[in-house]
């Protein structure tokens, strides 16, 4: 089996009321590949940086036996970057600045070896680049994609058109509520299925996430967490745990996507306890394994 990757790298600084991170490691791909790479033997991450990407960074990512082949360095550029100020109320954050550098010029080329990857995730970039990306591969087994408000107001067209090449659909709940205008999220969820998607994976925060197919709506619980110093990459993280345990299982039945649901959520719930990556650093599979059964038995009475 073989997972692919594309989306933003990106050197983030990030104040909340806990602590700040100093253009520390970031972007949808890197927590993505980060989380996935503890369950799939091999994570291929395709996105850009610039000259000055730090050689830790490449350093943490080589570690994670992440394949960096597709990841493409303009030397004369500066990487995306990204600064945002949270509040008390983690759900509530500031963007400070947005500095897309070498990424607002991002043109995705898989290389060939990619291009027979069977499980695929699209970071949420633009719709127009994600649609390319899926015409480079040969015949996925399952694409999982993501999406944010931008895209869904200002790209709303694009967006409707990549969705139908979409097996998997996860977005935060304010993001269904706003594609489809409903304001209940189980009637938003049949809405965004009737739209493509197969599957669909509403984020709820603190409150967990909700799985929905033609036959199941699963609710899965948030982990009672005592320490959140940082909630950046969360939802990324989120979809590397999903897809990396689907990669690592070949098990796309509805069964397993509740696994799936519970593994994204273990590793959301690692995200947050540090700042950047740094949370989803030196995890141990009995670690994770421990996480997964403590949100298990969260869901039994």
């Amino acid at each position: 089996m073989s997972l692919l990757v594309v989306g933003s790298l990106a050197l983030d600084t990030i104040e909340t009321p806990f602590g700040k991170a100093q253009e520390t490691l970031g972007g949808s791909a890197v927590y993505i590949s980060t989380a996935a790479s503890y369950f799939a033997p091999q994570v291929r991450l395709v996105g850009v940086v610039g000259g000055d990407f730090p050689e830790k960074a490449m350093s943490f990512l080589g570690e994670r036996n992440i394949d960096l082949e597709g990841l493409q360095r303009i030397e004369s550029g500066k990487t995306f970057r990204w600064s945002g100020k949270y509040h008390y109320d983690l759900n509530m954050r500031d963007t400070l600045f947005t500095k897309l550098n070498v990424f607002e010029k991002f043109d995705p080329k898989i290389p060939e070896a990619y291009r027979k990857s069977k499980y695929v995730c699209l970071g949420n970039i633009d719709p127009v680049l994600q649609r390319k990306v899926l015409d480079q591969i040969e015949k996925p087994k399952l694409v999982v994609g993501d999406t944010m408000n931008f895209w869904i107001e200002g790209k709303h067209d694009e967006l409707m058109k990549t969705m139908k090449h979409f097996d998997v659909l996860i977005i935060n709940d304010s993001e269904a509520r706003l594609l489809t205008q409903e304001p209940n999220l189980i009637r938003a969820g049949k809405k965004i299925i009737g739209m493509g998607p197969k599957i669909l994976i509403i984020k709820k925060g603190e409150h967990g996430a909700i799985l929905l197919t033609e036959n199941t709506i699963f609710s899965a619980p948030a982990y009672p967490m005592e320490n959140i110093n940082d909630p950046t990459g969360a939802g990324d993280s989120f979809a590397g745990g999903f897809i990396g345990w689907l990669e690592k299982s070949d098990d796309i039945s509805d069964e397993n996507l509740k696994k799936a649901v519970i593994y994204g959520s273990a590793m959301a719930s690692f995200c947050v306890e540090k700042f950047g990556v740094d949370g989803l650093n030196d995890l141990t599979h009995l670690k994770i394994q421990d996480r997964f059964r403590s949100f298990r038995d969260l869901s039994k009475f």
